[in-house]
């Protein structure tokens, strides 16, 4: 049985968002979702529209994803040894990225394979904010 393991904020579920995990489930028997709590997300200097028990239940409910867990941690070598996926998914505006580039190394000595899926054109949730930033000022 193939693991599959991705993670993300998952504020102001959108399209970009079902993308992601349709694309990850077809790659996989099992697809873990790690939801970042609230708490994480003030590493960005960001605050979620949505609160965390809500967008692990919305992510939760996706026909793609098998198990939604906290992400507590940015560390992904952690979530390995919890979870034991054979492959992790990542937005492409992470790759060549020195962070990306040392996982990838430590990734490849454990067999994990990592995949990079096209980030969604015109769509994201800081998008979605700041357009209706603007609608609000109308």
């Amino acid at each position: 049985m193939i693991v599959g393991y991705t993670t993300g904020v998952y504020d102001l579920f959108h399209v970009g968002h079902v993308n992601m995990l349709k694309n990850a489930k077809s790659m996989c028997d099992r697809l873990i979702v790690g939801v970042t709590v609230d708490e994480l997300v003030a590493y960005k200097n960001k605050k979620a529209v949505i609160p965390f028990s809500e967008r692990i239940e919305i992510v939760s409910a996706c026909r793609y994803v098998d198990l939604a867990v906290p992400q507590t941690s940015m560390n992904k070598i952690d979530a390995h040894r919890r979870y034991k996926f054979h492959k992790m998914f990542v937005g492409d505006d992470w790759y060549k990225t020195d962070k990306w580039d040392e996982y990838e190394k430590q990734f490849e000595a454990i067999g994990v394979e990592i995949i990079y899926f096209p980030y969604t054109k015109n769509t994201s949730s800081t998008l979605i904010n700041n357009t209706l930033k603007k609608l609000r000022k109308s």
